[in-house]
């Protein structure tokens, strides 16, 4: 069966490509031609049903992720779908379960019933997990394990992956005499380091990497090739562990390519400011366009609990810069689990941002929204506005807790209200 990559470089549009285009507004062609060249991913299990296959990458809107998942202090599958809810009310584009408590397997099942977008995971989480189940520490696994975690997880229906496979001796050599404050901040990287340490083997997903290449295949599942070495602080920001890892990386995007394969590459992290552009720019140039997925990046160390702000800050620059995906960071980033409200905070920061990049990069239609707004707040109109914001439910809220005397203004002017004032009514 051809994939979706060899579909496209035939000429023709696929089914999935087709239905990706009519959510973005846009010809199947431009579609098409990016999934040819390995610019756009389209993300849609084969075996997955009840999703609209959703397209990521160069010329199309920003898409926002939101990371859901127990914990081994706090595990509860009711809990994770309240979460999803929460998140897809907020109208995030995808989500991943990044469970660590268990049941994970039953949290999974239960969300992949439950979620309507394309979901995501890191699947050796679940490998790590089994081993403790069954008494092993994670460093005891068999490269079989890896494998056998990673084709459990497709056959669910998991529509996307992150594998860090970028995380290998070469790149672990570096990181000992790179001198970093906060070392590896990536649980995915870490694990796999001690994994490569005990053993003293290659990570086994990059030494056999074409298996893994067979196994995407097999079920159209989109590698997200993760940034095991992304810095955790600015200090450690675009070293030579990161760039290493990136330069890796892009290698195995080619040989994705090769074989058919669709993939996007995870990117940093914490990044000061006059980074974030030449990081962007540089994986562009080393991945040879890959959609670039990006985590913030957060601009300062020192925003717990507002790392939302910090990240949607870095968002927006590496959007407008060229990223194409944005993790979301929630208030609760560096110091616990997100709960419900932390969620909906989360995405409603990183749409935020999308949404002033796709402006900025002047993405067909996404000003005109704005526009809209602009001219129902002429118009004095609240449930417009109240409709037309990103979280109508917060607007709402805002506009009930503080009424106004006079229903056609705020409680910020009243009447010495600017738009009341132009338009000839004078305070009296």
């Amino acid at each position: 069966m051809l994939t979706q990559i060899e579909t496209a470089r035939s000429g023709r549009i696929s089914r999935e490509v087709r239905a990706a285009a009519r959510q973005e507004g846009v010809s199947p062609e431009i579609i098409r031609r990016g999934v040819a060249k390995g610019t756009i991913a389209v993300l849609k299990n084969r075996l997955r049903r009840g999703i609209t296959p959703l397209a990521i990458g160069q010329g199309l809107k920003v898409k926002v992720n939101a990371n859901i998942g127990s914990s081994r202090d706090l595990a509860s599958v009711k809990i994770e779908l309240k979460k999803l809810r929460a998140a897809l009310e907020v109208k995030t584009d995808t989500v991943m379960d990044l469970s660590t408590g268990e049941p994970v397997d039953k949290i999974r099942e239960e969300i992949l019933k439950n979620c309507p977008v394309p979901l995501g995971t890191v699947p050796i989480y679940g490998a790590a997990l089994k081993a403790l189940r069954r008494g092993k520490s994670f460093v005891e696994l068999e490269p079989e394990e890896f494998f056998a975690e990673v084709e459990l997880q497709a056959a669910q229906g998991v529509d996307f992956m992150t594998v860090h496979v970028g995380v290998n001796r070469e790149a672990a050599r570096v990181l000992r005499k790179t001198g970093r404050v906060l070392g590896v901040v990536s649980r995915g990287g870490a694990l796999t380091i001690e994994w490569m340490k005990y053993n003293r083997r290659e990570n086994p997903l990059f030494e056999s990497y074409d298996r893994l290449l067979e196994i995407a295949r097999k079920y159209e599942i989109v590698l997200s090739l993760g940034d095991g070495m992304r810095p955790g602080c600015l200090a450690d920001a675009t070293d030579r562990s990161q760039l290493t890892e990136l330069s890796t990386l892009g290698k195995l995007v080619r040989r994705s390519r090769e074989a058919g394969v669709q993939v996007m590459v995870e990117g940093p992290g914490h990044l000061p400011l006059n980074e974030i552009e030449s990081n962007v720019l540089l994986e562009k140039k080393l991945c040879s366009g890959a959609p670039f997925y990006v985590l913030g990046p957060l601009v300062t160390d020192l925003a717990a609990g507002y790392d939302h702000i910090a990240g949607a800050i870095g968002g927006a620059l590496a959007a407008w810069a060229g990223a194409d995906f944005l993790c979301y960071v929630t208030p609760s980033e560096h110091l616990a689990l997100p709960d419900i409200e932390d969620v909906r905070e989360g995405v409603i920061a990183s749409r935020i941002a999308g949404h002033a990049a796709d402006i900025a990069r002047g993405i067909t239609g996404s000003a005109r929204p704005d526009l809209k707004m602009a001219r129902a707040r002429k118009n004095l109109d609240w449930d417009t506005q109240i409709r037309m914001a990103l979280d109508p439910a917060k607007a709402r809220s805002f506009r009930d807790k503080h009424p106004p005397a006079e229903e056609e203004v705020c409680t910020m002017c009243g009447e010495f209200c600017a738009i009341r004032v132009s338009q000839g009514k004078r305070p009296k």
